[in-house]
């Protein structure tokens, strides 16, 4: 096997001789044990010793000690041990700064590597790094100690400089050992020798205080190249759902490092998406304290509140870009669910992030025992978007918006008809529509949305009877009836838009009927003598009377698209979030996650609610089916 070693660099301790009546074995640098990396042997201070980078790969290590002699100029070098390198690029590693040895606090380090990445940016401070002496010009013994989950070096040049490694960020792993050092001669290894052993004894370290308010649930994204992002806006939510999101949590002193979970590529800067969600019971202001490495935009519930550099170098020449709780942002938090989200790109030196929330914030409920599936059809369909009940028919309807159509085609879109149980009675029910969405019944017809039309059909014939052109409209998406017939329709304007629009439909007229205080309005529901609007431009779920058109809020869920809304029988407020999720929400505006259906591929579009039988019938947009649950309770 071919070991990539370390990227180059450009509590008490035991006596250091308490294995002095073991015999270590000793192995030259030129045994052909040896896979040199890189670098060449020399002649330095009259003994032959290597400059460069070398592993004994042949050699399964677990706990024991291991020792070599170093030589050092005096210039910037990050010469030192590796040990238990399992795979390429993952490994256990300690070295020293003979530059800032005697001038500063980390003049050893260690700096478990993941995925090829030396996170050294993330390990600072008591465990991670200490002060040494480091002669130049002279021979020093580097000593490690090794024994489960801890380890600790000895640089006997006086017997008196020594870091304790409380927590070996690998765990209790093996594999093979080595030395890394750079090939320009400032740093030479001799007389490498080590000997397994179970003999070691270490304190217990104790626990760890975490800082207060930690945050302990992210999710992030897969990798890509930084370059790729507009890191001034919030993602669309095409890329929010394709982001292949996967749950982390911080490590035992509260950072989440990144390179534990996506491997870098060559070519610059690799950035992830990070978010996690809080709750509030009302709206308060908070404050978030925050550590990254290197760069950061930072977003709550869509809207970018901060960007900072934090990389090696960035700030000064001398910043080091450790990781801790330096940075601040006041966050407005809104009754409900609120997100945080973020860009992150790491281009040296650790890839990882910390975060705290300093007030009165609660976890997000989910429960996703509350429903069971009970049907789910063939993935035959084209984007289903819309399911509507026809209680008179007996029948379900589905658009299918065709999310390929570009326009420059005959119209592909069509309405389906469904029964209650899946059987799938006219897939092409009505054919030759222009991206439907929004399904609704009033009076004697059907009206679906299509670009720029409110589209009026027969439901028993199945044929089309009108087409209301509704000028201005960019993308109509969503309609519903209020009690004296008026039709109500989002216009999901763009989300840097400064606002949306509602259309009415009524007595043959269309007008703007509402333009202000909402953006990127999305879904839409009559109740009782309210409107509610799924204001997805911030993450609300409004309330519109219909007489006076004052607007309430009901709740936050935070930043995604707000696209089906229902009510069940017991007056609870379903709604979901376009990327996947569902949620129920209580008489105390409470919201609960009863389903998520994102790690499937598939999305929660504007969905019905059959209160009869408690059945949610859910369109999956990318998915190309329907799929039913029932509430078990």
């Amino acid at each position: 096997m071919r070991w990539l070693l370390i990227p180059l660099l450009s509590g008490s301790i035991a006596a250091p001789g308490a294995l002095a009546q073991e015999r270590l074995a000793v192995v030259p640098f030129d045994d052909p044990g040896w896979t040199v990396l890189a670098g060449d042997r020399a002649e330095v201070l009259g003994r032959s010793c290597l400059r460069g980078s070398a592993v004994l790969t042949d050699v399964d290590f677990t706990d024991g000690v291991i020792e070599v002699d170093l030589a050092v100029t005096g210039a910037r070098s990050y010469p030192g041990l590796v040990f238990r390198l399992r795979e390429p690029g993952d490994y256990e590693h300690v070295y020293v700064r003979p530059h800032r040895a005697g001038l500063y606090p980390d003049a050893v380090q260690y700096a478990p590597a993941f995925n090829q990445v030396s996170g050294w940016q993330l390990y600072n401070g008591p465990g991670y790094t200490s002060s040494a002496f480091l002669p130049a010009d002279e021979w020093v013994t580097l000593r490690l100690e090794v024994a489960g989950t801890q380890a600790r070096l000895h640089l006997l040049a006086d017997d008196s400089t020594a870091l304790a490694i409380a927590r070996l960020a690998h765990g209790a792993s093996h594999g093979a050992i080595g030395v890394s050092g750079p090939a320009d001669g400032s740093a030479c290894f001799a007389d490498f020798r080590y000997q397994a052993t179970q003999g070691l004894v270490f304190d217990d370290p104790g626990p760890i205080e975490l800082p207060a308010g930690l945050i302990g649930e992210w999710e992030i994204s897969q990798a890509f190249k930084a370059e790729r992002a507009d890191r001034d806006r919030y993602p669309r939510f095409y890329v929010i759902h394709a982001a292949g999101w996967e749950p982390v949590k911080p490590d035992e002193r509260g950072i989440v490092d990144v390179s534990r979970y996506r491997q870098r590529t060559p070519g610059g800067a690799d950035a992830v998406m990070a978010r996690t969600v809080v709750r509030s019971d009302r709206r308060q202001d908070v404050t978030f304290r925050f550590g990254y490495s290197d760069d950061i935009d930072l977003f709550l519930n869509g809207h970018k509140i901060f960007a900072g550099q934090s990389g090696y170098r960035s700030r000064d020449p001398s910043f080091l870009g450790i990781v801790g709780l330096n940075d601040a942002a006041h966050l407005t938090l809104e009754r409900g669910l609120n997100e945080i989200f973020f860009f992150l790109s790491e281009t040296f030196g650790g890839w990882g992030f910390i975060g705290t929330v300093a007030g009165e914030v609660l976890e997000p409920l989910r429960d996703h025992t509350v429903l069971e599936k009970i049907w789910e059809t063939p993935d035959t369909f084209l984007t289903p978007e819309s399911v509507l009940h026809d209680l008179q028919r007996g029948l379900l309807y589905v658009t299918n918006f065709d999310n390929a159509y570009r326009g420059d085609q005959p119209p592909t879109g069509y309405i389906s008809r469904l029964a209650l149980d899946g059987r799938i009675l006219d897939h092409r029910w009505v054919d030759g529509l222009v991206s439907p969405a929004g399904i609704a019944l009033a009076g004697e017809r059907l009206f679906t949305l299509e670009r720029g039309f409110l589209t009026e059909i027969d439901p028993d014939r199945g044929t089309v009877v009108a087409r209301h052109a509704i000028e201005g409209a960019e993308f109509l998406n969503d309609l519903a009836v209020g009690p004296d017939g008026a039709i109500y329709m989002t216009d999901t304007r763009p989300s840097d838009r400064p606002d949306s629009r509602i259309y009415r439909f009524k007595d043959g007229a269309v007008d703007v009927w509402l333009a202000e205080g909402i953006n990127w309005s999305n879904g839409l529901l009559v109740q009782g003598d309210e409107l509610l609007v799924g204001n997805s431009g911030d993450g609300i779920l409004k309330a519109v009377d219909l007489e006076s058109r004052r607007m309430r809020d009901v709740v936050c869920l935070g930043a995604r698209l707000l696209d089906g809304i229902r009510v069940d029988e017991d007056g609870h407020y379903l709604v979901s979030h376009w990327e996947g999720q569902l949620y129920r929400i209580g008489p105390d505006g409470t919201p609960v996650e009863i389903l998520d259906l994102m790690p499937d591929g598939l999305n929660v579009a504007d969905f019905e609610y059959v209160t009869d039988t408690r059945t949610l019938i859910i369109p999956t947009f990318v998915g190309n089916r329907v799929v039913a649950y029932r509430f078990t309770r």
